[in-house]
């Protein structure tokens, strides 16, 4: 492919994901030139693609501005009110009765009482000893469990992510990442200044060697990791290589950001990267996957010699839990609701995964048999952006690949769907027609 091309492609899944926004006004093409170190007329025919994709148009004397997305040509693939679009890109699992389930626990905290001790003063980082103690129990796993003053909270998953990556990476700084990886980790990285280092993957995840490597060439500051169900590929590491990423953290002093938000899916999965390295690993965690997104906590658990600076992070960055969430949090741990949920999903996730398999089953899918996601290396001739803009059009959202691919290589032509948010219903329809487009070719 021509590389104005490749650099179109790019701008248009910054279009697709939402990063550029209908009306914002793309920089000047001499701009666009140097920050993507090209020539002018290079420049000049990525933009004209854009143009001719329908996605940008220029205004002389104004510049060149992200367009308003066209109506759909027909009725969109909706849920059965027969109104929305079908969006496979957020995934947020709420299984049925999951409400009845949780009501309990909210009901006791409308006692006075207890009300007043929730709200009455800001939550600390540390928490509540009941809070610790039903976090340790909620975190535990197969040959692992943290101590309860291992723990601290973070307001949702999202927050202890951000605070355990500014508590290791100074602004400057270099973070190795999966070369595919969750696209928050990139926002907050933009945000926070930090510098994103690309790590080879295989079948099993990161690759040690690889790390080690990336580490030699020029120190990085950190590494963030999901060894278990990776978001977007599914994939789990093996026990041999986490004790071998553990191995490549103890060498090169390291610590690592252990992701585990999807792991409550695979409860034979081995023992975190945390129980091969505990001095060495940020383990993070949350509820809103494992119960709901409305009303969570973050967790972290964090070596001794990592937890005040990171307690301090939780605090300045005004990222410590609410003190309701957390009183709920606690209870919902202790009267078994996480626990049912979490099952409930996981009979859920497999049935959706059937659905899969049943209309994308013939095509390069990766996935595991309890994930909420799959990830889809398009057949050619497609192209991820073009694939997007027609499943859009045919009223199903789905997120192309370059929203995870980090580094300057090129995206790969692939998209991941998430099965979370729809109905079993609508989701079985969705990826029929997704099915069909991809039979049909561009």
């Amino acid at each position: 492919m021509d590389d104005y091309r490749r650099i179109a492609d790019r701008v248009a899944a910054r279009i697709a994901d939402g990063r550029l926004r209908p009306g914002d006004r793309l920089p000047p093409q001499r701009v666009f030139a140097r920050r993507h170190g090209i020539a002018g007329s290079t420049a000049i025919r990525v933009y004209g693609e854009l143009a001719r994709r329908g996605l940008v148009v220029g205004e002389v004397g104004r510049g060149t501005f992200v367009r308003a997305a066209p109506p759909l040509p027909g009725p969109a693939l909706a849920e059965a009110t027969g109104a929305a679009p079908v969006d496979l890109q957020l995934n947020y699992p709420v299984v049925p009765g999951q409400s009845e389930l949780m009501g309990p626990a909210l009901a006791s905290l409308a006692r006075a009482d207890v009300l007043g001790e929730a709200t009455g003063r800001p939550a600390a980082a540390a928490g509540t000893a009941p809070a610790r103690e039903a976090a340790a129990g909620v975190l535990a796993r197969a040959g692992w469990a943290p101590g309860p003053d291992e723990v601290l909270f973070a307001g949702n998953g999202r927050q202890a992510i951000a605070a355990a990556v500014s508590c290791l990476v100074p602004p400057g700084g270099r973070l190795g990442v999966e070369e595919l990886t969750y696209p928050l980790v990139k926002a907050v990285a933009e945000r926070l200044g930090v510098r994103l280092v690309p790590i080879a993957t295989d079948v099993e995840g990161m690759c040690p060697d690889a790390l080690a490597a990336a580490h030699r060439a020029a120190p990085l500051a950190a590494v963030y990791v999901q060894p278990t169900l990776h978001n977007p590929t599914a994939t789990t590491a093996s026990s041999r290589r986490r004790a071998e990423l553990a191995d490549v953290l103890g060498e090169s002093g390291l610590t690592a950001v252990e992701d585990t938000t999807w792991a409550f899916l695979e409860p034979d999965a081995p023992a975190p990267l945390a129980a091969h390295a505990p001095e060495r690993v940020i383990l993070v965690d949350s509820l809103s996957k494992r119960l709901a997104p409305g009303l969570t906590v973050g967790y972290l658990v964090a070596p001794a010699a990592r937890r005040e600076a990171l307690a301090a992070v939780l605090r300045s960055g005004a990222w410590t839990a609410g003190g309701l969430a957390l009183a709920a949090a606690t209870r919902w741990a202790a009267d078994g609701t996480v626990a049912r949920v979490a099952a409930a999903k996981r009979a859920d996730a497999a049935a959706r995964g059937e659905s899969v398999r049943r209309h994308l089953g013939a095509y390069a899918i990766r996935t595991a048999p309890h994930a909420y996601f799959c990830w889809w290396d398009l057949p050619g001739p497609w192209r991820a952006e073009t694939f997007v803009a027609a499943a859009a059009r045919a009223g199903v959202a789905v997120t192309p690949g370059s929203a995870f691919a980090v580094g300057a290589a090129t995206a790969p032509d692939a998209v991941r769907i998430g099965l979370a948010s729809p109905s079993p219903e609508t989701l079985d329809r969705a990826l029929a027609r997704l099915a069909s487009l991809a039979a049909e070719g561009p």
